[in-house]
């Protein structure tokens, strides 16, 4: 007995593996996209989800120039309407107020629409066929270029855009 305790204290440990984590330069080349689009090349729909980005972003130009709001991002399937305006709501003060923003996903543009978040009733105001595409409390799904739809966005941004204007936030 005396010799097999022996024995077994003389038995090294199982030597750890060591697995090596790839470097980049190691790591296969990335997919160049065709478009400087997020997403571009995992959704079939791609072309038409980045027209539809394209012409809501047409779409809330003109009140950048208004001094309203400033145009961030803008590129990479993105961009984000913010007024820089300090304002009070409800007791509390902010440096920044979200307007529209937009982002494609995959399989749909994302249409961001804050004044909605900040009053639900505005939706009354909105037409069915945009109404169908809210998910959630401020974003619609904006899955093909329909130029009803196109037309509801417009109007929802000249509507959010007065809204913000009645409560002095722009």
């Amino acid at each position: 007995m005396a010799k097999s305790t022996a024995a077994a204290k003389t038995k090294k440990a199982p030597a750890k593996k060591t697995v090596k984590k790839a470097t980049k330069a190691a790591r296969p080349a990335q997919k160049e996209k065709t478009i400087n689009i997020k997403y571009a090349d995992k959704s079939a729909g791609q072309p038409e989800l980045a027209v539809i980005f394209e012409a809501i972003k047409k779409m809330v130009q003109p009140y950048e120039k208004k001094g309203a709001f400033k145009l961030h991002a803008g590129t990479g399937g993105q961009f984000n309407m913010v007024s820089h305006k300090p304002v009070e709501i409800a007791g509390r003060k902010r440096e920044e107020l979200w307007f529209v923003s937009a982002l494609v996903q995959k399989g749909y543009v994302g249409f961001y629409f804050m004044p909605i978040y900040d009053n639900p009733s505005m939706g009354i105001l909105l037409s069915p066929e945009l109404m169908k595409c809210l998910k959630g409390k401020a974003c619609f799904h904006i899955k093909k270029n329909d130029p009803v739809i196109m037309k509801e966005i417009e109007k929802a941004i000249k509507i959010g855009y007065e809204a913000y204007k009645k409560n002095g936030w722009v």
